[in-house]
């Protein structure tokens, strides 16, 4: 596989945790678990910043 291809593939599957992740946050959110949340968004955070980075080299900019 292509350095290209890879770092599509990584893009995508990054999206799709990112996209779940956040569900999970705003789910916590939604039933009153405060310290959950606060940590799923801390990790939605850092999975934002990694993919951001990811599509810059994405060549259709990851989706």
């Amino acid at each position: 596989m292509s350095t290209a291809a890879e770092i599509s593939s990584l893009t995508s599957s990054l999206a799709e945790l990112h996209d779940r992740v956040t569900a999970m946050a705003e789910s916590a959110l939604a039933g009153g678990d405060e310290e959950t949340a606060h940590e799923l968004i801390a990790v939605e955070r850092s999975l934002g910043g990694a993919l951001r980075r990811l599509r810059r080299f994405s060549p259709a900019g990851g989706r």
